[in-house]
């Protein structure tokens, strides 16, 4: 499973870090690397962009996974870099990000915007396979997610538009009800296509999500 991530446009980095004259850089070793969007390179690249805009960078670190337990040791080992520093430019997903505040006094700025979490299917290829919407119904669809894998999200069967078992807003892209009625025929198991799920209630799990385990 990866976070995928995306660089957020220079020039909004640049509003977000126009009060700041000095910044510390953190990459990942892990996800934000495996997409080259924030691992050695990554970093190297932004130390050089934000040099160019006259500021002065204090420092710079790939942690090797960013999202876990070893941030806070890798934070306190660079702490005289960090101090010297007015905010820290993030490169990682949106959880290194929340994970590094937990040790940081000082602004910590997203460098990347968070898009899915995914599954590669071969190198450098990645697709969306759960939106975490807490209503499972992989049982009943042969474990091939409807929200994720159709473009409409469609969970009561394919709609009108697909053609030769290809998605109507993808042309390229295989119709995930094709794929669930495949699956479902060769185990025997077509009955579950008659199947109906009520509309879907997006209050089943409120926000902020929180899970305490007795």
């Amino acid at each position: 499973m990866k976070s995928i991530t995306k660089q957020k446009p220079f020039d909004e980095i640049k509003e977000q870090l126009a009060d700041f004259d000095r910044v510390f850089i953190v990459g990942c070793g892990t996800c934000t690397t495996m997409l080259k969007t924030g691992g050695v390179d990554q970093v190297a690249e932004m130390r050089e962009k934000l040099q160019e805009l006259g500021k002065r960078v204090s420092g710079e670190v790939v942690i090797p996974t960013a999202c876990d337990e070893m941030t806070e040791a890798v934070m306190k080992e660079n702490s005289p870099a960090i101090e010297n520093a007015a905010c820290v430019l993030v490169m990682t997903c949106a959880l290194g990000v929340h994970r590094l505040s937990l040790y940081l006094d000082r602004p910590v700025i997203p460098a990347l915007d968070t898009l899915f979490i995914a599954m590669e299917d071969t190198p450098g290829y990645f697709h969306e396979v759960c939106a975490q919407c807490g209503q499972c119904v992989l049982g009943e669809t042969a474990a091939i997610c409807p929200i994720t894998a159709c473009h409409k999200g469609l969970v009561n069967g394919p709609c009108g538009g697909t053609n030769n078992g290809k998605c109507e807003v993808d042309k390229e892209k295989d119709c995930a009800w094709t794929l669930i009625y495949q699956r479902l025929k060769e185990q025997g198991r077509l009955d579950l296509m008659r199947r109906y799920f009520p509309p879907r209630n997006y209050q089943v799990v409120p926000r902020p999500r929180t899970l305490k385990i007795p």
